[in-house]
């Protein structure tokens, strides 16, 4: 095993990744995994948590499914409980449920905020918060990874609580890292650019994702596995001195704006 793989193994480590049912997070969850990490499985649909820990288990990794309701925080102490009950100490949380309304401002209603605004960012906060008190408490330290948006700092009409939420989610990071540091936590975040999800498939047959797609300099959106680098990065001892750092991953769309 060479240094660099050696310092992203992740034999016999416990994380969490939330909004694992689906999409990105299945994704990071099923990565993690491969690379030796026993993974907490945390999402509202159990159903779909279940088949991401049946493709984990086929390679003979180690998956938990548990219910969360990232909002609420009784059900943040419960999943972390249990995840530790059953995996043991945990070291890694991948912050990566989210949600999108996309909708006029003027359209917006205030339920419509409240949801996004409780989910991609109070949701990731309350997250955050048990973990570290967990990692404080057993004095073991470890690595929190925020999965933000570029649409954090170039704004795209029709999502401006969208926008809000990742703007304030990457301000988050840096906050928790300067707080986090005394107790040998790291917290960093990635803001991915567009990346290919069954949720956006529509949009990027039409003619709209088309155009969208000359404005990035790869002409490509991204795929799941372009984030993998940054990620593997981020919650292993490759990026021991690194904490408060935000990785743009986008094709090179946010250097072009």
């Amino acid at each position: 095993m060479t240094e660099m793989n050696a310092h992203h193994d992740l034999e016999g480590k416990v994380a969490i990744v939330t909004g694992a049912s689906s999409g990105l997070g299945r994704h990071f969850a099923i990565t993690l995994a491969r690379a030796g990490a026993k993974v907490a499985l945390a999402a509202r649909r159990m159903e779909e948590l279940a088949a991401t820990a049946a493709a984990i288990e086929a390679f003979d990794g180690r998956a938990l499914p548990l219910l969360l309701d990232i909002t609420d925080a009784e059900s943040v102490r419960t999943c972390v409980a249990e995840a530790e009950t059953e995996l043991g100490p945990i070291s890694i949380l991948v912050n990566n449920a989210g949600m999108v309304i996309d909708k006029p401002v003027l359209e917006q209603s205030e339920d419509d905020w409240d949801r996004v605004l409780d989910t991609n960012l109070k949701g990731a906060w309350l997250m955050a918060q048990e973990v570290a008190r967990h990692m404080s408490r057993l004095g073991h330290g470890g690595s929190i990874v925020n999965i933000a948006s570029v649409l954090g700092h170039c704004a795209r009409s029709g999502v401006v609580s969208y926008c809000a939420s990742k703007a304030g989610l990457t301000h988050l990071t840096r906050a928790l890292a300067v707080e986090l540091a005394r107790y040998d936590i790291r917290v960093n975040a990635i803001e991915p650019g567009y990346i290919e999800t069954d949720i956006n498939r529509a949009f990027r047959a039409s003619d709209a994702g088309a155009a969208l797609v000359k404005g990035i300099p790869q002409r490509r959106f991204g795929k799941a596995e372009d984030l993998d680098g940054a990620l593997l990065l981020l919650i292993s001892d490759a990026s021991r001195y690194m904490t408060g750092s935000v990785l743009i991953v986008d094709g090179g769309l946010t250097s072009r704006l």
